[in-house]
Parts: C-alpha cells; structure tokens; sequence
C-alpha cells in the first residue's frame, strides 16, 4: 500500500520552506520482512523524484502498541534496517541515507475503541522521508527600456527613440543619440550579448515585409536592423557579440503604427 504526503518544514530565521515528500511502507503483525511490492514501490519511489532535488533519505520504523518497548524498539528497527537494505540493494547510494532508526511503539488514545486493528495496521510501518532541496527559481524574461546591470537570456530592450521614417532604415540624429546611450552601456557591461531586431508597420496581412525606399528592396526590417548593427560597431561594440535579424510585421506592439517601425534587442547570451 503506498501512502504520500507532502508536509513542508518551516527553518527559523529562514524564509523559504524545506519539502519533504513521504513514502510509507506497511507490515504485517510483528514481521519485518518485506514482499517484491512493496520493494518496488518503495524504490519506484525514490528513482521518480528528481534526483537533483534529493538532499537526504531518512528511514524511520515504527510498531502498534501492542507488546513490550524494548521488543518493539528492536522490531522498528529490524523494520528500518530491512528498506536500507534494499534501497542499497536496487542502487540507492547509501550516503544519501543519513538516518536509519526505530522509533518504537506508537501509542494509542485510550479512548479509541472504533476501527482499532485499522489504527494499528497503520502504525506497522516504516516512513521513507526525501528531504528536497528548494525548487529552483524560474526568472521570465523582461522588458525595459534600456541596458540593465543585470539581465537575463530573452529580455527585450525596447528602444523608445530608436524609430525610423515610413519605408526607411536610415538613423535620424535622435536615433543616433539614443544608440549613443546604448553603446555606453553596452562597453560598461560587456558580458552582454544580443539580437538586434527589426521591425516594420502598415502591410497588408498577406506580405510580412516591407519595401526600404533606398534599396527598392522587401527587406526594410532587415535593413532597419543591420543599420542599428553597423552603427553599433561604429561605437566599439564588438560585433562578436551581436547579431541581427528583420521580423517583418510579425510582433507588432499594438501601440501604433509608429511605434512598429522600430529596432529593439533582445539578450541572447550573458
């Protein structure tokens, strides 16, 4: 019979809590043996949690109340001693098992009379405790405005100066000023590496890119996109740390169509 429950534990002075997941195994009156199930289960137990997590395994035996301590003491333990074994058996590193006890008899209210042998059945066990280490943190990538100290794989800057003339990719004086920003930031934080992309406004649905004006060529977002590269290299940003890529009309931003003329980046390595 398999038995789970998932009871956190609360470390003072800490504010996060340790996970501990618990696999019981039951016995039948005064035996300590144990079937192919139940070692099945018990190991099927340990091998599907996530081995990354496992801190530590501690085995704890207990018995009914029936009989005396000293006997009992020896049964939970005999018990205890019986899942080490096999967990070391089946190729559970016996390091991770850091506590193997009994704990003797458990002790029935006197005032329980209903379901009785249930109640003791219950208490013919061993638990099988996995201390689990924190789950990792999940960071979501971001959106900002401009060079952060810190970032993560995926966020976007989205550069709110750095628009450009319908059917254009050539920089304006205040574009150049905002890249001139950037690039100050990016020669601070050089452990930075990104995406530059390109963006376009006002096609029709069926065409994804628009024409640059210049080039007489669809391929404005590329070009939008390679100007902010090329620039960006004029600053002493190494190119080894850049690449640039035109996303057409594909992620418009919903603002406007001014504001879909534009070049954003998005980190791809830190």
């Amino acid at each position: 019979m398999k038995f789970l429950k998932y009871l956190p534990l609360l470390f003072f002075g800490l504010l996060h809590a340790q996970e501990e997941v618990v696999h019981s195994v039951y016995f039948d009156f005064d035996k300590f043996a144990l079937n192919d199930k139940q070692v099945n289960e018990a190991v099927d137990f340990i091998k599907k949690t996530d081995s990354t997590r496992i801190e530590s395994i501690q085995i704890y035996g207990y018995t009914d109340d029936v009989g005396k301590d000293a006997y009992n003491y020896k049964l939970s333990t005999k018990r205890a001693a019986a899942i080490q074994n096999k967990f070391i058996e089946n190729g559970i590193k016996s390091k991770i098992i850091v506590t193997i006890e009994g704990k003797g008899r458990i002790l029935i209210d006197d005032d329980i009379v209903e379901n009785l042998p249930e109640k003791r059945s219950k208490n013919r066990r061993v638990d099988v405790v996995l201390n689990l280490r924190p789950l990792p943190k999940i960071e979501i990538p971001g959106f900002f405005n401009t060079i952060q100290k810190h970032h993560i794989v995926g966020d976007h800057i989205y550069l709110d100066n750095v628009l450009f003339e319908r059917g254009s990719s050539k920089l304006t004086f205040k574009t150049k000023t905002e890249l001139d920003k950037i690039a100050r930031l990016l020669l601070k934080y050089k452990n930075l590496e990104f995406e530059v992309q390109g963006h376009v406004c006002c096609t029709p649905p069926y065409q994804k890119e628009a024409i640059d004006m210049d080039t007489k060529k669809r391929q404005l977002s590329i070009n939008r996109a390679q100007s902010v590269y090329k620039y960006l290299i004029f600053k002493k940003i190494a190119k080894e740390r850049m690449t640039f890529k035109g996303y057409g009309n594909t992620v418009p931003l919903g603002k406007g169509s001014e504001y879909d003329r534009r070049v954003e980046l998005v980190i791809s390595k830190i």
